[in-house]
């Protein structure tokens, strides 16, 4: 999880907040922000017990338009942390927020 949050501390830096989950009510940054979560584990198993564990992990960005260079920011940083991710979008219409989800795992 350390690598994670390096890369969350580095867009940070860059003027990009982050959250787990989800920012307090009457919070939340001015996009483009991220939250990210650990939803499940997909632990492999030996004898009965927990022989290696693992985290799913999501990171979403939000931003009120499309936006590739802090999608290339991100996903620049994740590569280079030698993480293999899955990346979805979706237009959140309620919010009118572009959503784009980064989901990986990572040993626990």
């Amino acid at each position: 999880m350390d690598k994670i949050i390096n890369i969350l501390e580095e867009l940070e830096k860059q003027g990009i907040p982050y959250a787990y989950d989800h920012f307090a009510e009457g919070e939340g940054p001015d996009p483009p922000f991220l939250c990210f979560r650990c939803p499940n584990s997909d632990n492999f198993a030996a004898d009965g017990t927990v022989y290696f564990p693992i985290t799913e992990i999501d990171i979403e960005l939000y931003t009120d338009r499309k936006d590739p260079d802090t999608e290339k920011k991100l996903e620049d940083l994740l590569t280079k942390g030698g993480i293999f991710f899955d990346k979805t979008e979706t237009f959140i219409d309620s919010e009118k927020l572009y959503e784009v989800l980064y989901s990986f795992e990572q040993e626990a």
